[in-house]
């Protein structure tokens, strides 16, 4: 069975030659405007005139993006050593020169070692337990998104909750039972958002939500009280309810930091700091002194958050 040809967007203005060098070479060749969408291209190829045209192209904005998920190639002349350093450090595989002989051979070089990072990426950053992606997959994905803020501002939120059930379930009801749990709350979670934003386990008992696009910073309040609320409808498993309990901790970017590490700390720091609380939980202070036994239902209010959906908070 023949492999599926690579597909290579030319993005903007084009060097002459590269097209026609890409298809005699087997590869799908597009050419498109700046702006235009790369989804589901292989590699995006970006043409820098000259010297001055290199420099802008280490300070645009959407580079690290455009790097994420597909091979960027930038063509031109030869760079200083700041912007080659510049453009390597925002994801750029490689620098060539238009005219390279063996361009074909290096944009298929770059594609595969693309797709060996994707994997060893999706492999190293998924989460046994949920299937959501961990830790390390979440910073990244801060990060991506935090370079792109600094070229154009808009409030980003971090939202850390911790959940109280699991040890309990799994005294109870055995191990796997707790698994079952986890992977529900990952589900209502989940269900509970918007198609764009994050959810991921930082933890055996904690879970993080990026809210990467807010209209304002006082949304994330918002999204934190009503996944809570999701939080407080029945969860069942083997047959049995296994109730759960949320405190949660609220980063704001760029209020209380500007590097995905610092905002990650400060939202787990508050998550264990209030305690869990069954309705207003989520930590913008500490509301309480000493934490309530784990498990505790007492106070765990009512179930008023039914058919709460991901669309209803926009």
């Amino acid at each position: 069975m023949t492999a599926a040809p690579f597909s290579a967007l030319l993005l903007g203005p084009s060097a002459p030659g590269v097209a026609s060098a890409l298809q005699a070479a087997g590869f799908e060749v597009t050419q498109a405007e700046a702006g235009a969408s790369t989804q589901g291209h292989d590699a995006v190829l970006l043409w820098a005139r000259d010297a001055a045209a290199l420099q802008k192209l280490a300070i645009r904005p959407d580079l690290p993006q455009l790097a994420f998920d597909a091979a960027v190639l930038v063509l031109g002349p030869a760079a200083d050593a700041d912007t080659e350093a510049a453009l390597l450090a925002l994801g750029v595989e490689a620098l060539l020169p238009a005219e390279e002989p063996a361009l074909p051979r290096a944009v298929r070089q770059a594609v595969l070692r693309k797709r060996h990072e994707r994997q060893a990426r999706h492999a190293y950053a998924t989460d046994l337990a949920t299937g959501l992606p961990h830790q390390a997959q979440l910073l990244e994905h801060m990060t991506q998104l935090l370079a792109l803020r600094e070229r154009a501002p808009a409030p980003m939120v971090l939202l850390v909750l911790h959940i109280e059930g699991f040890a309990a379930v799994a005294s109870r009801l055995g191990a796997e039972s707790a698994n079952v749990l986890r992977r529900k709350v990952a589900v209502r979670l989940r269900t509970g958002l918007r198609a764009g934003d994050v959810v991921a386990a930082v933890g055996p008992d904690a879970f993080g939500v990026l809210l990467g696009h807010l209209e304002a910073q006082a949304d994330g309040e918002r999204v934190a009280a009503k996944l809570q609320r999701t939080l407080q409808q029945p969860l069942v498993v083997a047959g049995q309810p296994c109730p759960v309990r949320a405190s949660v901790g609220l980063a704001l970017y760029p209020l209380h930091g500007k590097d995905a590490q610092t905002l990650l700390q400060r939202a787990i720091a508050q998550a264990a700091s209030v305690g869990t609380l069954g309705r207003e939980g989520y930590a913008q202070r500490t509301e309480r002194g000493p934490e309530a036994a784990a498990n505790d239902d007492e106070g765990g209010g009512g179930g008023d958050g039914g058919g709460d959906g991901g669309a209803d908070r926009a």
